[in-house]
């Protein structure tokens, strides 16, 4: 039998659990929130007043670490359990299981969550599952922030948007050209987007004219942007194969795309999207400038001569230009053209405001030599070139080859990285 416990002990305990209790509720609900679901569950044992104050959470979260390798219950009995017994409104909602979960389950507990006020649901399922969205999920109005991945989007033809949501990120998502274009123009006050591996579509048409952040990897046949003023910074990474797929059309693809992006601060263009604008872009320019575009990163193939002009007109048009991150290919050989005569006709143009520049990749090759002094010669308050190249393979001669370049910058200085 265990011996009582000293009254004076017992004493001291019970304050030090009343000193905890008596904290201010918003203080114990931070704390709350900071804890997994596993342990923000075990406070019940503290005292009644903790008794299932976790309950009464405004956001249940449903990861890997709810799950206990001393507890056998199961994932599916612990998000049951929490729903059955939660007390007050739901807001916040997140799931992330790497195993499989039976649709019934995630049905179940969609239908149980559209009793509340749902403002962000976040449901990330293992990579070899497609959950079908059921339909009384496009009726939550109050939603501010969707994110979804490894699911089939499918919503019923009456459906008109979410007209609170404010951010959408779907990972590995299946959804077909007009669900895709429905659902940002029906959300009007989208700020933020992102689509990532996602398939059936074979257009990326973005019209919202509140969003400010675009970010997509995958792949695409065209990409449309309307009333786009209000975007802020672009990240797109295409993964297709540009070369045989798109044929030139009236306008260039460089001066499309920038139409509408009179206000972009942040741009990064990745894998294959530098090769897409330089569908005829040759003879043309971005035809009105980037004032705003302060950063900016490209990758390039340099043994594309209609690459590395493209990545030139983008420069040329972008007075405001800070700091610019370029990426070789390594695996990239000898240039189809002759880049320095181009390059040298470039250099009336000054990049006034380039500060810092950041290569890296590069094998030594004379494309790519040809452009960083093209960059050095064409930028009057540059401040530090960071180049690191691909392999350690020739870069005694590439760093001696560097150093004997020009600069207009008497200040610059460039910064060489071991790979």
């Amino acid at each position: 039998m265990m011996p009582e416990m000293p009254p004076k002990c017992r004493l001291k305990m019970e304050m030090g659990l009343d000193k905890f209790s008596n904290l201010p509720s918003d203080v114990i609900e931070k704390i709350l929130l900071l804890l997994p679901i596993r342990d923000a569950v075990r406070t019940s044992v503290l005292s009644n007043k903790w008794r299932y104050r976790w309950a009464k959470l405004p956001q249940l979260v449903f990861d890997g670490q709810c799950v206990s390798s001393q507890n056998h219950t199961s994932f599916v009995a612990i998000v049951d359990h929490a729903l059955l017994v939660h007390i007050g409104p739901l807001h916040s909602f997140k799931l992330s299981q790497q195993g499989f979960l039976a649709s019934r389950d995630i049905d179940r507990w969609i239908v149980h969550l559209s009793r509340h006020s749902i403002k962000e649901f976040k449901l990330e399922l293992h990579e070899g599952q497609c959950y079908n969205i059921p339909s009384c999920l496009f009726s939550w109005q109050d939603m501010i922030h969707l994110k979804l991945k490894n699911c089939f989007l499918k919503p019923l033809p009456t459906f008109k948007g979410f007209r609170s949501l404010k951010r959408l990120d779907i990972v590995r998502v299946t959804l077909a050209q007009d669900v895709l274009e429905n659902l940002i123009v029906y959300c009007p006050l989208l700020k933020t987007l992102t689509f990532i591996d996602c398939d059936g579509f074979t257009r990326l048409k973005i019209d919202a004219p509140k969003l400010q952040f675009l970010g997509f990897r995958g792949r695409f046949d065209d990409v449309i942007l309307e009333n786009t003023i209000n975007l802020d910074a672009v990240t797109i990474y295409l993964e297709a194969n540009v070369d045989q797929r798109w044929v030139p059309r009236s306008s260039s693809n460089l001066v499309l795309f920038f139409l509408h992006l009179p206000r972009v601060r942040r741009l990064a263009i990745r894998s294959n999207f530098l090769k897409y604008l330089a569908v005829s872009a040759l003879t043309r320019k971005v035809p009105k400038p980037c004032l705003h575009l302060k950063f900016l990163t490209i990758e390039i193939h340099f043994n594309d001569l209609e690459e590395i002009l493209t990545a030139v007109r983008l420069l040329r048009s972008s007075p405001a230009l800070q700091e610019l991150e370029i990426a070789a290919f390594p695996k990239d050989r000898a240039v189809v053209g002759e880049v320095n005569s181009w390059l040298d006709d470039n250099l009336i143009w000054s990049f006034t405001k380039l500060r810092l520049v950041k290569i890296t990749s590069i094998s030594g090759a004379k494309a790519e030599l040809d452009f960083i002094r093209f960059l050095l010669l064409s930028s009057p308050v540059l401040q530090r070139m960071t180049i690191k190249p691909a392999s350690v393979n020739g870069s005694s001669e590439l760093l001696k080859k560097l150093l004997r370049l020009g600069r207009a910058s008497v200040h610059s200085e460039i910064i060489y990285l071991d790979p």
